[in-house]
């Protein structure tokens, strides 16, 4: 038997652990285990979980960068690229404006803030005032202007997302247009994908550690009787993001032709990574990895995907309809249909502005506030203790999210192999 022939029919070793998935599974467990029984032990290990996502932040800039740029110089057509960024945008403002109105229906229906009866004046706005000093400079021009990096180097130096997609899709249009004598470059750009793509499968390896202490600081910090005063919050928030996922995107997958709980089951691991750290961004390279395996054309997964976490954060926009009726609910602050009606169209343009900044949903909600002049901006402070274990649910939407968009993307462009999605959905 010659050795070809021995490699297809030896199965792959499975690992000595068990599956990603399951090992992280565990690291969870054992991290609220830790957080419960070990409080001070627990919160000790921040920084286990920092330095994993800061690892797979540190691969999150050439990623992007090589993939936004060898997809539209493969497609090389400047129209294609037109019309996917086109489709990928106006699919971007729907479902996260859909996202926007499923929260402020949500919270109007079920008065989470209601008895509440906290006196604004007796806030202390010390402990937001960073979050609300970011968003005050958060304008339609500012966020216009910002997009724009100083320099070349600076927007990789900051990791600005935004301003890393600018430049990719600049440099990417002037490389379709030399076609055949940019091809080397191209090549050498495609090697240096596939090289960021081998650091984060090593990194991945540490995602069962960064679980663990992920999950034993945020309950060894926060406790659980601690939380009671919003567990009604932060319980109908986990639910209704469940209901966004099942309901809308579990449509929308039926709509474009595929299955949302074949898919879900696929990225598991990711789903379980981003849950155990609270961050999108640790799974952003191998969901893109995945997406393409999946069959969605590589161009289009190098496009849509990056531009999705930007423009298509269904999750955060959820949180943001709910978190500013709650506390104008929780303050007892009056709101006319008009009033809420203002706050959505505000969110509309301020959800878009927050990627690449710290605390993004709080930034976010801030600026909102503070353009109403209605809602005590103060009224963050009852969100604060909660804003971890709200911002899970927010990441977990944010990343199936995404993921939806880019294979709807894939098929009305006719670039997504649905015989080897089914085969790889089977395992084969």
């Amino acid at each position: 038997m010659n050795e070809a022939a021995q490699s297809v029919r030896t199965p792959p070793a499975r690992p000595l652990l068990g599956p990603l998935w399951l090992q992280v599974a565990v690291g969870i467990l054992l991290g609220v285990a830790m957080g419960m029984f070990f409080p001070h032990t627990a919160t000790s290990l921040k920084p286990l979980g920092d330095g994993f996502i800061k690892l797979i932040r540190m691969t999150l800039a050439p990623i992007i960068f090589a993939t936004v740029v060898v997809g539209i110089a493969k497609m090389g057509d400047l129209k294609e690229v037109g019309r996917v960024g086109g489709k990928a945008l106006l699919y971007f403002e729907v479902v996260s404006t859909l996202a926007l109105l499923f929260g402020l229906v949500a919270v109007n229906v079920l008065h989470p803030g209601r008895g509440m009866n906290i006196d604004a004046a007796k806030l202390d706005p010390t402990v937001i005032a960073g979050y609300a000093a970011a968003g005050q400079h958060m304008g339609v021009a500012d966020f216009l202007l910002n997009i724009i990096p100083t320099t070349f180097a600076d927007a990789f130096v900051t990791g600005n997302m935004l301003q890393i997609i600018l430049i990719a899709v600049l440099f990417g249009v002037g490389l379709g247009e030399l076609r055949e004598a940019a091809r080397p470059l191209i090549e050498v750009l495609d090697l240096l994908l596939k090289g960021m793509f081998g650091v984060v499968k090593l990194v991945m390896v540490l995602a069962p550690v960064a679980a663990f202490a992920g999950m034993a600081y945020t309950i060894g910090q926060y406790g659980l009787a601690s939380l009671l005063p919003l567990v009604r919050f932060t319980v109908e928030l986990w639910t209704v993001s469940l209901v966004f996922v099942v309901v809308v995107l579990g449509g929308i997958a039926w709509w474009a032709g595929f299955g949302l709980w074949g898919l879900l089951r696929y990225l598991k691991e990711e789903i379980l990574v981003t849950t155990a750290t609270s961050s999108s961004e640790a799974v952003l390279a191998p969901v893109m990895l995945k997406l393409q395996r999946l069959g969605c054309a590589e161009p289009i997964v190098g496009m849509v995907m990056p531009a999705g976490y930007t423009f298509n954060a269904d999750g955060t926009a959820i949180y943001l309809g709910m978190g500013a009726i709650f506390i104008a609910q929780a303050t007892n602050t009056g709101l006319t249909l008009r009033d809420q009606v203002v706050i959505l169209l505000v969110l509309m343009l301020t959800s878009k502005g927050s990627a690449g900044v710290a605390g993004a949903g709080f930034v976010t909600l801030a600026a909102t506030l503070a353009a109403m002049h209605t809602i005590p901006v103060a009224g963050l402070v009852l969100l604060l203790g909660v804003e971890r274990i709200t911002n899970i649910p927010r990441a977990v939407v944010n990343v199936i999210g995404s993921s939806v968009a880019t294979i709807v993307v894939a098929k009305w462009e006719n670039a997504f192999d649905g015989e080897k999605a089914r085969a790889v959905l089977r395992g084969e």
